[in-house]
């Protein structure tokens, strides 16, 4: 027992390191090998052989605020040939209207409107049946989308060998930063999330796509049977489903994309529920499909998934049992005298520091200014560490024990203040 219980506190604090190093070799790697391999700004897209219709799905839920904003600047794509097919799905608001008006304004607009709440899954499934053209591009209804992302997102299906392209994922940058939750949102949206996404790029396959900016082979996804409607994350199931069908996935980080996140705990804490929970809806609808060798390429993707739920329990443990030890006796080897760091502590917390200070250098020339927030980065492991274990240790039994087939329908979400 006294072996296993070190073990396990072994695993909770060299798990994070190791893959705070895996996620900085691969991104650093990416960085040249890929990102500026040209030498290119996110402002200078590369030419393309072609320049075939794209057609950008807007679903819209209660966006009568921002869907102005959001659809003006969509029409400011530098990409000459391209579609905007926005969907009301059964919005309680004034988006109707506001979509009405500019389809009146915008000759290549079109709008689509549902009586009742189908959720997100079945408004881009709507819209993709409407389009015209073979190349999709996904947003959120409040999100801005930057001029010269349609243009990238496009050139990996028509440049360097993009036939088995299946899909793309975009750069969401986080636009609201007024609160402290919100400008931990900003590093953590490069040295969590972009990191993450450059690593799984260079070993083969990405967890999931964003869902607030995506591009899609049509065919690809008709192969699928495009989104499905009963997963509460359709943009990690859509991703799941592409690869294991073959169809490769890439990252484009000069595709950007500006963002609204939740700056409060309860916006914060519904959006990571949900994110936690879709994770194991999706493993646990497909990791059968796994144990086939074609699907070899998904192991270290599904792989990392698992061991971090499984830290996710282990920390929780850990924490339980010095809470409890503070007010019981706890006998050997269960008792844990301190979870003040040590030496382990101050190395784990450097290790932070060190990969916050490479994605910020990383992702500067997309987002400049971003050193200023680098000191709001000492409070993130204490914010969100603690908000992503306890939403696995709920999120993943919701997930088992959640009935399939019900449909995933919207909920209002907190975009800041």
């Amino acid at each position: 027992m006294n072996n296993f219980m070190e073990f396990l506190f072994s695993f909770a604090f060299y798990y994070p390191l190791f893959m705070a190093y895996v996620w900085m070799i691969g991104a650093i790697y990416y960085r040249f090998h890929w990102e500026h391999a040209g030498g290119r700004s996110y402002s200078e897209p590369p030419e393309l052989k072609s320049y075939p219709g794209v057609s950008v799905l807007l679903p819209c839920f209660n966006e009568g605020e921002l869907a102005r904003e959001t659809i003006e600047r969509l029409f400011q794509q530098t990409y000459p040939n391209f579609e905007v097919i926005a969907v009301n799905d059964g919005s309680t608001d004034n988006t109707r209207e506001v979509l009405d008006e500019l389809s009146e304004e915008f000759e290549n607009l079109r709008v689509v409107h549902l009586e009742s709440n189908q959720g997100k899954a079945m408004a881009m499934n709507m819209a993709a049946m409407l389009s015209k053209h073979e190349y999709l591009v996904g947003i959120d209804g409040d999100a801005i989308l930057e001029e010269h992302a349609v243009h990238w997102l496009v050139s990996h299906f028509i440049n360097d060998g993009g036939t088995r392209v299946g899909a793309v994922t975009g750069n969401p940058r986080v636009r609201n930063r007024t609160t402290l939750l919100g400008k931990i949102q900003v590093g953590e949206f490069s040295s969590i999330i972009g990191l993450i996404k450059r690593a799984q790029r260079i070993y083969g396959r990405i967890f999931t796509v964003s869902g607030v900016v995506s591009a899609f082979r049509k065919s690809a996804m008709h192969r699928i049977g495009y989104w499905t409607t009963d997963m509460i994350t359709e943009d990690i199931d859509v991703s799941w489903r592409l690869q294991l069908n073959h169809w490769e996935v890439r990252y484009e980080p000069n595709a950007l994309c500006w963002i609204l996140m939740p700056e409060t705990f309860a916006g914060l804490w519904k959006q990571r529920l949900r994110w936690a929970q879709g994770g194991m809806e999706v493993f646990k609808r497909y990791f059968k499909q796994l144990f086939k060798w074609r699907s070899r390429r998904m192991w270290i993707v599904a792989a990392e998934y698992i061991i971090s739920a499984v830290w996710s329990y282990v920390a929780a443990g850990i924490i339980v049992l010095w809470t409890l030890g503070l007010v019981i006796n706890i006998p050997e080897p269960f008792h844990i005298g301190t979870i003040i760091p040590g030496w382990n502590g101050v190395m784990l917390a450097m290790t932070c520091l060190l990969q916050f200070a490479v994605s910020l250098v990383i992702d500067s020339s997309y987002d400049k200014g971003l050193g200023r927030y680098y000191y709001w980065m000492i409070w993130y492991p204490l914010a969100y560490w603690l908000i992503n274990v306890i939403t696995v240790i709920v999120g993943v039994p919701k997930a088992l024990l959640r009935q399939e087939g019900i449909r995933a329908t919207w909920k209002s979400p907190d975009r800041g203040i």
